[in-house]
């Protein structure tokens, strides 16, 4: 029995709220179980300095934890000067993701910025913040698009993330911060609406584990995919 007594291939309770910041062009809380994370979606009439010239655009994100997302209260990284090694890799794995179903050109010579907070972790921040990320993008390029900023919808699919693990022997998915924690192995799957692979980051914690147990995970995670990619299109009705 898993510590959340859920079934192995269960997703955690999974709830979107759009529009939740009132100046962003878009943004979205994502609720998994008990992680919570805000992502706006911020655009600025330019690309970023390398990329100006060559008519395309960009998309980037941020992200951060609250001081007390945990249950200690974590240092705000803006006071030591920059950010962990852990946030950049963070960052950058949000940005990878959300690019991926994009067409830059179609975008124009502008950037999106995709913020994603934590507000409350416990397990799952970054996944969390791909699929809510996603949907912050996605109304921020519909915002564009009925300002006819855009002629069509540079979307090419939709995006979302999930974790897996082997805990106590046995494949799970949707891990919350006390399987994680206990795992002895656990992966990190990011695949669009149409089952393509993204990215996947696999670490053994405590053992190594085998083709067939990886196998179980990657089943795993495309089901709770298509389960997040048909709540995020839900959700933008």
């Amino acid at each position: 029995m898993r510590p959340s007594k859920r079934a192995n291939d269960q997703l955690r309770d999974i709830a979107f709220e759009r529009n939740v910041a009132r100046y962003a062009e878009g943004s979205c809380l994502i609720m998994a179980g008990n992680t919570k994370v805000l992502c706006t979606a911020s655009l600025e009439d330019k690309p970023p300095p390398w990329l100006r010239g060559q008519g395309r655009g960009w998309v980037t994100a941020e992200y951060s934890m609250l001081p007390r997302a945990t249950h200690t209260r974590t240092r705000r990284e803006v006071t030591s000067g920059k950010p962990s090694g852990r946030t950049q890799e963070i960052q950058r794995l949000i940005g990878r993701s959300l690019r991926a179903v994009v067409d830059l050109e179609a975008l124009g010579e502008r950037q999106i910025t995709i913020d994603c907070d934590v507000l409350q972790a416990d397990g799952g921040t970054r996944t969390a913040s791909i699929t809510g990320g996603w949907i912050a993008l996605r109304d921020c390029l519909d915002w564009m698009h009925q300002r006819s900023m855009i002629k069509n919808m540079p979307l090419r699919d939709s995006v979302a993330a999930v974790s897996c693990g082997i805990f106590n022997g046995h494949a799970l998915l949707d891990l919350d911060y006390d399987e994680d924690s206990n795992a002895g192995a656990d992966a990190n799957f990011v695949m669009t609406g149409k089952g393509s692979l993204v990215e996947i980051q696999a670490t053994a914690e405590g053992a190594t584990f085998s083709d067939e147990q990886f196998n179980e995970m990657l089943a795993l995670a495309r089901k709770g995919i298509g389960e997040l990619s048909g709540l995020q299109q839900a959700a933008i009705k």
